[in-house]
């Protein structure tokens, strides 16, 4: 692999007390070796930015508005009648991790550059999370969620229960053959949360049971004979 391939490494930049980074002499070795094709790369640039700033600021009145091109002799080339041809410019650097240097596939962190941001942004986002939640807006509306589903419960009290599904079908059929069910589809039928389905599909949090009916529909079970869904 050429030196100019290589991907930075950490070891090679030294950052002192004053916050100034330095290079240290394996990068500048290896910078020195590849110098020669930098220039050819930055050379029509340069030029191009300073012929930019030169006609910005001098009325073009004489021939002298073109600068002499001394880096890529584009001038002379064109003057002979040939075509000036910028050399092959230099190779697009791979993804590489700005805080380790090592090649990444996808994105511009490596795993552990990534999992670490992840965790950071989580963390934030959960704290704007709670701040929301606190607001007059999220607090009347997880009241009227409240209400709703205290009505539904005193309902439930006071109707005939249903013979089945009892507790051992649901922890039995029911439980087990939820993860087969997305997390929306059981939000939207028993009308909770993502979150709270998601405790529910996971088995974390058991349901009301005036929602095992419902859930044992999504299953594919209709008065105990159990469909599994494919």
């Amino acid at each position: 692999m050429s030196a100019i391939s290589r991907s930075l490494k950490r070891e090679w930049f030294f950052e002192q007390r004053d916050d100034n980074c330095r290079l240290m002499s394996s990068l500048a070795v290896r910078l020195s070796e590849t110098a020669p094709t930098w220039g050819r790369a930055v050379a029509p640039i340069a030029e191009w930015v300073a012929q930019s700033l030169w006609t910005s600021v001098r009325k073009i009145t004489r021939r002298d508005h073109i600068l002499p091109t001394r880096l890529t002799q584009s001038q002379r080339s064109a003057g002979r009648g040939n075509e000036f041809i910028v050399d092959t410019p230099a190779p697009h650097p791979k993804n590489v991790c700005p805080s380790y240097g090592a090649t990444t596939r996808l994105g511009r962190h490596c795993p552990k550059c990534g999992r670490e941001i992840s965790r950071e942004k989580l963390i934030e986002l959960a704290k704007a999370g709670r701040v929301a939640a606190q607001s007059p807006k999220a607090r009347k509306k997880h009241s009227a969620t409240q209400r709703r589903h205290e009505a539904a419960k005193r309902a439930w009290v006071a109707s005939p229960k249903p013979t089945w599904p009892d507790e051992n079908v649901y922890v039995q059929q029911i439980q087990p053959n939820l993860p087969a069910i997305t997390i929306s589809a059981i939000a939207s039928t028993l009308r909770v949360s993502e979150s709270y389905a998601a405790d529910i599909r996971g088995g974390r949090h058991r349901p009301h049971p005036r929602h095992w009916q419902m859930l044992a529909k999504l299953v594919g079970m209709q008065g105990g004979m159990v469909a599994l869904l494919r």
